[in-house]
């Protein structure tokens, strides 16, 4: 890893949230995601499974996690299960965690080789009387892909029919959306450094940069302060690409007279920052420019005032929606016509503004958490409001990552230059 090492704390505190959930007499065990063919006999970059991951810290492939509160032995209450250190094998792929290195970044004391579990597990499964497994219960989910959770599921179920199976799931979505002081200071690292990154990018962008030279520009920022690299694909969007939502080709170049838009990320010991920021290419916003940037500006500071703990995502973005039609009224992009006969299903500001406000981020970038019901203290959101005028060929989008607390929002790049002012004055500089 690239990063510094975590304090296992932040583990501990995490499966000590998760036991309190289970059913008495229960097991709960979580195994790592597949690693992915590419072409050839290559494989994709290996991405941990994130609930493991937030249990353990663990990035190996071919892991396991399992709790088990009421086990009758101690020392199997919590176990962490590795792939063994096979000589041949690192010469070829690197090092693989010994048994004391697993402990020092899990604080899981009992650490087992996956060649030699399968005997315990079956005697623990034996003795519990509720199993729970997990799987990918993110909302967002679009692929149907078996992966190594479901059919480990149904490996289990196939040969323990009689067990009481249960969605770790559920308990991991209410409780990854709600971070711990320890996890927002892990996520503040990944800002600080997207922060950097970004101010670096002020200095460098100028007409003629090629698209792909700005995201060259942030692997290096990121890799030079021990990032893994970006929590997503890079979106650096100039002129009217910018109206388009995941543009991620990255291939264009930026013109004078142009604004660019990138939104991006560091990822940093597990964690996502997720920015975004619309920039001049020349250095100075035109005042038609800086007119939208402006409005813009102010749906995201009224965006602040009311993300709090007890609202829904739903009856915010209604809110801000009241808010955005007023903004759109005051620049000309709507008319009071406009609101007379507007489709409540379909709103009239949705011409110019067509995604959500807010996302749940965390150890995923779209994490775990909720819609529906009331936000919580300790949630941590996006605020990203945006404004795409295909006849004027302009995308502005503005955004920060906020924590939700009892005693009000944190935002966590409130140190990173929002105003138009401050972005003219650093890119003058």
């Amino acid at each position: 890893m690239k990063y510094l090492p975590l304090k296992p704390a932040i583990f501990i505190h995490n499966r000590e949230r998760f036991t309190k959930q289970l059913l008495p007499n229960s097991i709960a065990i979580f195994v790592s995601n597949d690693e992915w063919p590419s072409n050839g006999d290559a494989l994709h970059r290996f991405k941990q499974n994130s609930d493991l991951f937030w249990l353990s810290g663990i990035e190996q492939e071919d892991s396991m996690v399992i709790l088990y509160p009421d086990n009758p032995d101690p020392k199997y209450r919590e176990v962490l299960v590795l792939v063994r250190p096979n000589e041949l094998k690192e010469k070829w792929d690197g090092k693989r965690l010994r048994a004391a290195e697993a402990t020092a970044v899990s604080g899981i004391a009992t650490v087992l080789w996956v060649d030699s579990l399968d005997a315990l597990l079956q005697t623990w499964v034996h003795l519990a009387d509720h199993i729970y497994l997990d799987s990918n219960e993110n909302d967002r989910k679009a692929s149907l892909i078996r992966s190594r959770d479901y059919r480990f599921i149904d490996e289990m179920k196939s040969r323990y029919p009689l067990h009481q199976f249960h969605r770790a799931a559920k308990i991991m979505k209410e409780l990854r959306a709600v971070k711990t002081k320890e996890e927002v200071e892990v996520l503040q690292k990944a800002i600080d450094i997207t922060d950097t990154t970004f101010r670096r990018l002020l200095k460098f962008i100028r007409p003629g940069v090629m698209e792909y030279e700005i995201e060259a520009e942030i692997w290096h920022s990121f890799l030079s302060n021990r990032a893994t690299g970006p929590a997503y694909s890079s979106i650096i969007a100039s002129g009217d690409r910018a109206r388009t939502l995941h543009y991620v080709s990255n291939d264009q170049e930026c013109k004078d007279g142009e604004l660019i838009l990138m939104d991006f990320g560091a990822e940093y010991g597990g964690y996502c920052a997720d920015l975004t920021r619309t920039i001049p290419v020349n250095g100075k916003f035109t005042k038609r420019q800086k007119t939208v940037y402006n409005a813009c500006l102010n749906i995201h500071n009224y965006c602040k005032t009311i993300l709090k703990p007890g609202i829904s995502v739903v009856d915010y973005t209604d809110k801000v929606g009241e808010k955005a039609t007023e903004e759109f009224l005051k620049i000309g992009l709507l008319h009071k016509s406009d609101l007379k006969n507007e489709d409540p299903e379909n709103r009239a500001y949705r011409k110019y503004l067509y995604h959500g406000i807010s996302h749940h981020l965390g150890i995923d970038v779209h994490d775990l958490g909720t819609r529906t019901a009331p936000l919580k203290a300790g949630m941590l959101l996006t605020i990203e409001p945006g404004i795409y005028i295909e006849e004027e060929q302009m995308g502005v989008r503005i955004e920060n990552n906020v924590w939700l607390t009892k005693t009000g929002n944190t935002d966590l790049m409130k140190n990173i230059p929002i105003t138009a002012e401050d972005i003219e004055a650093l890119m003058k500089k």
